[in-house]
């Protein structure tokens, strides 16, 4: 990671430099008011994710309510100063309505926030960002691990639950009725 600009910077800053034409093809996170410019995960972060979204955008149809927020949708995590992350995947589970939709960050929290490990990313480092998002309120989180094919399990002031590709992963309180093989997570069609 490299900082691109060390003045104290804003949240609302934050996102209209990341909107600059000569940003579009860059990847960024606000750190303690710091722009940090950091790497894209490659194709099977990729997929894993794919696979995430396509779950739970069948699951929010189904419920008739909620959303599911990819590409590293920013959350904004800490005030003064700010810091804004990018979760590989979000689910709310609320009755929100399209035209209510935020332009610039969230305010609302998500049930879900789903962080899929990329080769560059540090276990540890990857739990405390986890963790400050349960800090702050998310209920629930995932690290999901494509190359141990298994998924963790986060929530507040409880011990993680790892589940390994060959269990299933159902009977959630915060997600009632989504059930799935974590071994979906990993599959790749035509294989």
């Amino acid at each position: 990671m490299a900082t691109v600009a060390a003045k104290p910077t804003t949240a609302e800053e934050f996102f209209d430099f990341v909107h600059r034409p000569e940003n579009r093809d860059r990847h960024f996170e606000l750190e303690d008011g710091e722009i940090v410019e950091v790497s894209r995960p490659g194709e099977l972060q990729g997929v894993v994710c794919g696979n995430i979204v396509g779950l739970f955008g069948n699951y929010v149809r189904r419920i008739k309510r909620g959303r599911v927020c990819s590409n590293d949708m920013g959350l904004i995590v800490k005030r003064k100063p700010d810091t804004v992350r990018g979760p590989d995947v979000s689910v709310y589970t609320d009755n929100k309505k399209y035209a209510e939709l935020e332009r610039r960050y969230p305010k609302a929290l998500p049930t879900l926030i789903v962080e899929v490990l990329s080769p560059n990313d540090r276990v540890g480092k990857t739990i405390k960002r986890l963790q400050r998002f349960l800090a702050m309120g998310v209920p629930l989180a995932w690290l999901v691990d494509p190359e141990s094919r298994n998924v963790s399990v986060f929530r507040p002031d409880q011990a993680p639950v790892v589940l390994d590709e060959d269990q299933k992963i159902a009977d959630m309180p915060e997600l009632p009725g989504f059930r799935c093989r974590v071994a979906e997570l990993f599959e790749v069609q035509g294989a």
